[in-house]
């Protein structure tokens, strides 16, 4: 049997999970819960992982799952509409974007030409994002080098938020592997049975290669730039 205070943490979060794809903050639950201290979430939380309703998912700065409901969660808890957090239960907050303390660590994979290609190298390091510049799927981090995609935005030392994926439809921005070596970020073309990559940069040339010699490793899902 779950508390009451369980009951309504863990349907606040599943209803915040339902209208926006992020959990809450702790602040936003100590709030709703009418709690004094955000130590009186920790251990509500701590309680329900430990009993198997809730876990923390990794590499996020706050990031919850619901992984089942109680079994008598019709009778305790409250309804997802309609609530009030003065009578002891919950009003979900109105839909909005994730907030920005919501964060995900992806990997950053060293630096990618948007000039010519160069190699990139993975390096063990960790790039922390916003999550709502991100969607579904994995993704990875690149450091862009270079001036070639300037037209599209993306600048020298920008960082490439890339969701991996090894397929792509024509005019969209990929990360390709050029002869299984070097990779470039470009707009990919299908043209006579090859592949060309277009830069966004009038002063570069498009690069041409058999369909055999490029493999997209992952599409452009966002930029992250950071001003010095």
């Amino acid at each position: 049997m779950l508390t009451r205070k369980q009951h309504e943490l863990i349907r606040f979060i599943q209803v915040r999970l339902e209208e926006s794809g992020v959990s809450p903050s702790f602040e936003e639950m100590k709030e709703a819960l009418d709690l004094k201290s955000k130590s009186g979430v920790h251990r509500l939380i701590s309680a329900l992982e430990e009993r198997g309703f809730i876990r923390r998912l990794p590499n996020r700065a706050r990031a919850l799952e619901v992984i089942r409901q109680p079994e008598d969660v019709s009778n305790k808890a409250p309804p997802a509409a309609n609530i009030n957090s003065t009578a002891g239960v919950i009003r979900p907050p109105e839909r909005r974007p994730a907030p920005a303390n919501d964060v995900i660590e992806i990997p950053l994979h060293g630096r990618i030409a948007a000039g010519m290609p160069i190699e990139a190298m993975e390096t063990g390091a960790m790039l922390p994002v916003p999550a709502a510049l991100l969607g579904a799927g994995e993704h990875y981090a690149l450091e862009v080098s270079g001036d070639s995609m300037i037209e599209a935005g993306i600048l020298d030392g920008d960082y490439a938020l890339i969701r991996r994926t090894d397929t792509a439809r024509d005019g969209e921005i990929v990360v390709a592997l050029v002869r299984g070596e070097e990779a470039t970020l470009k707009y990919l073309r299908r043209q006579d049975g090859r592949v060309r990559l277009d830069p966004a940069n009038a002063a570069y040339e498009p690069q041409i290669y058999d369909s055999r010699e490029v493999v997209v490793q992952g599409k452009l899902a966002g930029l992250l730039r950071r001003y010095h």
